[in-house]
């Protein structure tokens, strides 16, 4: 009897979408940097395996703000380093 925790229900995990290439182009453009200066977050965190992103895919990362209302960050998702 297993069920899947499904970590994007929880109140404390904010929204994580993939971007795409598009998105990652318009972003990258807007901000003048490359996908390498974005901050990074490991492809074994279970947000991003539940939504499913590979190495070099972004993240979207949205999160209520209690001062902007909605407040966005970029992740782009990399392989853990091998201990």
């Amino acid at each position: 009897m297993s069920t899947k925790l499904n970590v994007l229900k929880h109140v404390m995990v904010p929204d994580h979408k993939i971007m795409s290439e598009e998105e990652v182009s318009e972003l990258l453009s807007h901000y003048n940097i490359t996908t390498e200066q974005l901050p990074k977050i490991y492809h074994d965190d279970p947000a991003v395996k539940t939504v499913g992103a590979e190495p070099d895919d972004v993240i979207r990362v949205i999160r209520a703000s209690h001062t902007a209302g909605r407040a966005e960050a970029f992740r782009l998702v990399v392989k853990r380093p091998k201990k």
